[in-house]
């Protein structure tokens, strides 16, 4: 190996660049994996044991503010759904989506939150706070096993390919892409962590080094800083815009809601 080669090897992203030899994924097509596949036995069953996985006391807290009644109107999320197991099945697993003609693009998050300030008259509830999260991850356990549904239409596609041109476009001082590490060199190392394939399986999730659960939102926006990019703002269009291409891009995989990652 070359005296160059060793340096970039040496130097954690570079070393992503640098591999650009070894043969790439199919990460849309009959390779597709969860990054669940790249855990340890023991992280895999924390996800998998309900009594272990921390996330699903973000479930209980979400479950009692679904029967919480709130707002001017002094309703529940169940007033007008009733039982989630029943209402909510498969809901998550459509999201982000136009909510309606004329609407923006909006995550599960955004969607409760629209609720929220138009059914119950309260104020939204603000990004990556416990109440919202909380509520996100007892929806999204709703479709637990569920595909996920995204797909192209007339509606989405302008909002999808904005997506697609942002996973693809190199960033930061870095200048890397997302492709460059989830589509081109999944399942090598990054600083000593397997890269995984980007699919959002399973948010909100509970990710150990946060010691808490997160959004798809607060992930991409610690890759943006890992770059040394200026993360863009929760809400934002542009992290609408790349959730909603991640989505479209697992169509079809399971939902392991609530999730645990390292």
């Amino acid at each position: 190996m070359s005296f160059i080669a060793k340096v970039l090897l040496s130097c954690g992203v570079c070393a992503v660049v640098a591999l650009g030899f070894l043969a790439k994924a199919d990460p849309v097509g009959k390779d597709r994996q969860s990054s669940y596949a790249l855990m340890s036995p023991d992280t895999q069953a924390m996800q998998d044991d309900p009594l272990l996985n921390p996330a699903n006391f973000a479930v209980l807290d979400g479950q009692a503010l679904w029967h919480e009644a709130t707002g001017q109107k002094n309703v529940s999320c169940a007033s007008c759904h009733g039982d989630a197991a029943v209402s909510m099945k498969g809901v998550a697993a459509s999201f982000p989506k136009l909510s309606s003609a004329g609407r923006p693009l909006l995550s599960l998050g955004g969607r409760i939150n629209q609720c929220r300030t138009e059914h119950q008259g309260a104020k939204p509830l603000a990004a990556e706070s416990k109440p919202l999260l909380s509520l996100s991850a007892f929806v999204a356990t709703q479709s637990k096993g569920m595909p996920i549904t995204v797909n192209r239409s007339a509606a989405n596609a302008a909002h999808l390919d904005a997506g697609e041109r942002l996973f693809n476009l190199r960033l930061g001082q870095l200048n890397l892409s997302c492709a460059q590490c989830h589509a081109e060199r999944p399942g090598q190392k990054l600083a000593g962590n397997a890269i995984p394939q980007g699919h959002p399986t399973a948010y909100p999730i509970y990710r150990l080094e946060w010691q808490t659960v997160g959004s798809l939102e607060r992930r991409l926006r610690n890759c943006l800083t890992g770059v040394r990019a200026e993360p863009y703002a929760f809400g934002s269009q542009e992290l609408l815009e790349l959730e909603l291409f991640l989505a479209w891009r697992a169509r079809g995989m399971p939902l392991e809601s609530p999730g645990v990652r390292p």
